[in-house]
């Protein structure tokens, strides 16, 4: 991915080159992990796609995220958390250089905009890894070792007043 970054004059410009920066999310929340079906791949998959002009990576996601789910999604602790990079052919002989954040959901039922995919439901994580292609799996993976770690991993808070989190699991 980093040659192809390094290759491409402006990576986050979709008609730019065939090749182009995407983004999309794995969002989880109190019921698990929020999946839509998308349209044309007829799979489930996590809510994602292209950069608007003068957008960040960053933006897109939680833009996109909202447009897809219709929940109000956010970075945890208001900063972007990058989990995952999947590289893969899309439509039109494009290749998708994606990049995968995790964000937060609010216990809401999901609600897309008009023209989205209306196939959008929580899952818990082993029905979306059952549902999910190999790339998909992957980021799943990482995204749920990720939260364990942030739950076994004192906060400076925490490490300050000697305490450390719960052990528990996603």
């Amino acid at each position: 991915m980093l040659a192809e970054l390094d290759r491409l004059p402006s990576p986050f410009d979709e008609g730019a080159d065939l090749t182009h920066v995407t983004a999309s999310a794995i969002v989880v929340g109190p019921r698990g992990v929020v999946l839509h079906r998308h349209r044309r791949l007829n799979r489930w998959l996590q809510p994602g796609g292209h950069l608007e002009p003068g957008e960040t990576p960053e933006d897109a996601v939680i833009r996109e995220c909202v447009e897809e789910t219709g929940l109000a999604v956010e970075h945890p602790t208001g900063r972007a958390v990058p989990i995952h990079v999947d590289v893969h052919q899309a439509a039109e002989r494009h290749v998708h250089l994606d990049l995968r954040y995790l964000v937060t959901a609010p216990d809401a039922d999901p609600s897309p905009a008009p023209g989205e995919s209306p196939d959008v439901a929580w899952f818990t994580w082993e029905d979306a890894a059952d549902l999910a292609d190999e790339a998909l799996v992957g980021a799943l993976v990482a995204t749920r070792s990720l939260i364990a770690a942030s739950r076994t991993a004192p906060s400076a808070e925490s490490e300050r007043r000697g305490q450390w989190p719960s052990r528990s699991t996603p």
